[in-house]
C-alpha cells in the first residue's frame, strides 16, 4: 500500500528529532511534517508578508553593524561566474555563457560607425540565476503545494515569475552583521581524516546545532536576531585544489536535518555556506531530497545561500580572532525572481 502523503496523528504530535541518530531515516516525510509543526513562521509578519527572516534585520542592528568596521578591509565571497564553473547540467543548470557584442578589434578596424573615432565594447551573459554565488529566494521551494507563509504555489510562482515573493523584494535589506562559522576549522582537524587537518570537513559530514553553537563559542561570537550567518566547511577550498568533481549535487558536508531547530531559535535572517546545497549531501534519510530546504525556505522563510568563497574572509578571520563583520549581499532585483546571483561583500 503506498504511503501517505500527509504523516498520521501520532507523527505530527511528536516533537522534532533533536539529533541526527534520533532521526527515523525510512520516514522523511514524517520528519518533515514534525520539523514543520514545531518551526513554522507562518503568520508570524502579517498574511501579506514577502520577507521573511529578512524582517528581523532592523534599522537599529544595521546601525550596529557598521560599527564593526574597523579596519576596513573589504573581501569579496563570490566565486567566479564564467564557463570553467560547477555546473554539469543537472535541471539544465549550466556555467554563465560570455559573449563579446563588440570588441576592441571592430573599434580598432573602424567598422562600428561611430564618428570622431570613439569605439566601444559591449557584452551579454547567459546564465541559470543560482549557476554560481546566489540566494535562494522565498519562491525557490514548496511544500505539499504551498510556498512562503501558506500561499497556493500554483498561483504564486507561474511562468510568469514569482508573482509575490519575487527576489526583488529582498534588494533593500539584505544588509547587515554578518558572522563567520568556520566548521571545518574548529571541527575538522577531531575528525583525524586529511580534510579536516586542513581546516575542511569530509563529503557527507552532518554539521548540527551542537556543532554550530560550539564552533561559535570557539569564535567568541555569539549568534541571534538578523545575522547574516556564514557557514565554512571548507569543502570549496577543496574544490579549488582538486577541481570540481561532484561539488554541483554531489556529496557534500552541509547542515543536518536537525539544525532546524537551530536556524528556527536564534532567529537569524539568512544562512549561507560555501558549498551547492547548503545541507549535508547525502541527506539523511534513505530516500530524500533536500529535506531542509523543504522546512527552512517555505515554512521558516529564510533566505539561504550556496556556493559562497569564503577562503579570504575565514583566513582574515582566523588572522585577527575576529569573526564578525558587516555584510552587504543584495540579490539583483530580477523581478519575478526565485533566486538571484550575488556578490556579497564583508567588511572589517
Amino acid at each position: 500500500m503506498a504511503k501517505s502523503s500527509q504523516p498520521m496523528q501520532s507523527d505530527q504530535a511528536s516533537p522534532p528529532a533533536a539529533s541526527p541518530e534520533l532521526l527515523d531515516r525510512s520516514d522523511p516525510e514524517a520528519e518533515i511534517a514534525r520539523a514543520v509543526r514545531a518551526y513554522s513562521n507562518w503568520g508570524r509578519w502579517g498574511a501579506d508578508d514577502v520577507l521573511g527572516t529578512a524582517n528581523f534585520i532592523t534599522d537599529g542592528l544595521r546601525l550596529a553593524a557598521a560599527g564593526l568596521v574597523r579596519r576596513g578591509a573589504s573581501f569579496s565571497l563570490s566565486q567566479r561566474f564564467d564557463m570553467d564553473g560547477p555546473q554539469r547540467g543537472w535541471r539544465r543548470r549550466t556555467n554563465p555563457v560570455h559573449t563579446m557584442l563588440g570588441t576592441g578589434t571592430d573599434a580598432a578596424l573602424g567598422n562600428q560607425g561611430f564618428p570622431h573615432g570613439i569605439g566601444g565594447a559591449d557584452d551579454v551573459i547567459a546564465m541559470p540565476l543560482q549557476c554560481s554565488t546566489q540566494w535562494d529566494g522565498l519562491g525557490h521551494i514548496f511544500d505539499h503545494g504551498k510556498a512562503w507563509n501558506g500561499r497556493d504555489a500554483a498561483r504564486t510562482v507561474t511562468s510568469d515569475g514569482d508573482l509575490v515573493t519575487g527576489i526583488e523584494q529582498l534588494a533593500r535589506p539584505m544588509c547587515g552583521r554578518g558572522v563567520l562559522l568556520d566548521a571545518g576549522r574548529v571541527i575538522g582537524p577531531a575528525l583525524g581524516t586529511a580534510g579536516g587537518g586542513r581546516g575542511e570537513l569530509p563529503d557527507g559530514f552532518a554539521i548540527t546545532a551542537e556543532h554550530l553553537t560550539a564552533t561559535a563559542a570557539a569564535h567568541g561570537v555569539t549568534v541571534g536576531r538578523g545575522d547574516l550567518v556564514l557557514v565554512r566547511t571548507g569543502q570549496y577550498a577543496r574544490a579549488l585544489r582538486e577541481g570540481w568533481g561532484n561539488y554541483a549535487g554531489g556529496a557534500a558536508p552541509g547542515l543536518s536535518f536537525t539544525t532546524a531547530g537551530w536556524l528556527h531559535r536564534t532567529e537569524i535572517a539568512a544562512v549561507a555556506t560555501d558549498t551547492w546545497g547548503f545541507e549535508v549531501r547525502p541527506n539523511e534519510f534513505d530516500n530524500a531530497f533536500q529535506p531542509l530546504h523543504q522546512v527552512a525556505i517555505p515554512h521558516l522563510g529564510l533566505l539561504i545561500g550556496e556556493m559562497w568563497a569564503l577562503e579570504e574572509l575565514a583566513d582574515d578571520c582566523a588572522a585577527d580572532g575576529v569573526y564578525e563583520f558587516f555584510l552587504t549581499a543584495a540579490p539583483l532585483p530580477i523581478t519575478g525572481a526565485v533566486g538571484s546571483p550575488v556578490n556579497p561583500i564583508a567588511v572589517k
